[in-house]
């Protein structure tokens, strides 16, 4: 007797048998074709939409502050004088403040903001670690109007007694270093909002830090460890290398938050529209405060105008900050494609 095989059935339509063992079918895949379409252009619709938004900003800033620009041109950027009364206005003032706070703000919150971050991650025993960053994460939500009242009543009277009254004492007959402590150690000015800064900022930047630097692989460390190196080598030789982008990104981040602060700022810096010097105790004045503090009373014209010139101003300094950050970034990938 002869025996003869024969093929499963094939559905001509799939390249897998209509049957298979135990007499159930494969799923039949569905394929929707609008929907990848759908998707592909609500993508596309959101990119657009926020390049949209961008570019409305920018002509609505401009167009209000075109009086502003036609009378001073680029010369309101080195202009001291901001004078409602009689009408004459340049921004040089509120720049400074801005500039010199986020500085100042950045020197201290760079720093102890890595140090927290190192703690969390290498050194703090396990019960500690968690409560802690917590703690530190709390801090981002305390409202900047807080900051500033705690700033202006508590820290203020502090920071000109046990600060700025021993740093002229130390430093005011210094040539050069004695000219940034000089006049009246009364707690507000550009320092003490430096310094406010710094705190409300500290949080951000920490808790960027730490989430990057546990992005580490615990191979490379234990490795490195395994090697004698000292916690500090492996955070120097290991972690930094490989999280050098989150800390820049995180370091942007803060001083982000800082250039765009308003009540804090409002609070402590003094809100006065002068330069005599380039002293640190001296009262001045922010492009956000002064915002906050006259666009609401300023009359139509070009006191309104000005003001609008100055959140124009603002606006490159952060486009500048953020095209410096991203061309940082690009040369590190670079120096790392050279050295491997």
């Amino acid at each position: 007797m002869a025996l003869t095989l024969s093929a499963p059935a094939v559905d001509p339509d799939k390249s897998v048998p209509s049957s298979v063992p135990g007499g159930t079918s494969p799923p039949r895949q569905r394929r929707v074709p609008w929907a990848d379409a759908a998707f592909s252009s609500l993508a596309h619709a959101a990119a657009w939409l926020t390049l949209a938004l961008l570019l409305g900003i920018i002509l609505s800033l401009v167009a209000g502050a075109w009086p502003a620009i036609q009378e001073y041109g680029l010369s309101f950027l080195w202009r001291s004088e901001w004078n409602p009364v009689e009408d004459r206005y340049g921004g040089l003032v509120m720049i400074y403040g801005t500039l010199a706070t986020s500085t100042i703000a950045l020197i201290i919150a760079v720093p102890v903001s890595f140090g927290i971050a190192l703690f969390l991650t290498e050194l703090s025993p396990g019960w500690l670690r968690r409560p802690l960053g917590v703690a530190i994460e709390l801090l981002a939500a305390v409202p900047s109007i807080v900051y500033g009242m705690w700033g202006l009543l508590v820290f203020g009277p502090i920071l000109a007694r046990f600060v700025q009254q021993p740093l002229q004492s130390w430093l005011g007959h210094v040539p050069v270093v004695g000219s940034l402590v000089t006049g009246a150690p009364v707690g507000i000015g550009i320092l003490s909002a430096g310094i406010i800064l710094a705190i409300m900022v500290i949080p951000f930047i920490a808790s960027v830090m730490r989430d990057v630097f546990e992005t580490t692989p615990a191979m490379l460390k234990e490795s490195a460890y395994g090697l004698g190196s000292t916690t500090w080598e492996v955070v120097w030789r290991v972690v930094l290398p490989y999280t050098k982008t989150g800390v820049v990104g995180a370091t942007m981040l803060g001083l982000g938050r800082a250039l765009g602060e308003t009540m804090a700022v409002t609070f402590v810096i003094g809100n006065m529209n002068q330069l005599d010097s380039l002293s640190l105790f001296e009262a001045a004045n922010s492009i956000t405060s002064a915002l906050a503090n006259e666009f609401a009373e300023a009359s139509p014209g070009l006191h309104q105008a000005s003001l609008i010139y100055l959140g124009l101003v603002l606006f490159f300094i952060t486009f500048v900050v953020l095209a410096c950050s991203k061309l940082l970034l690009s040369r590190l990938k670079l120096n790392e494609g050279k050295r491997t």
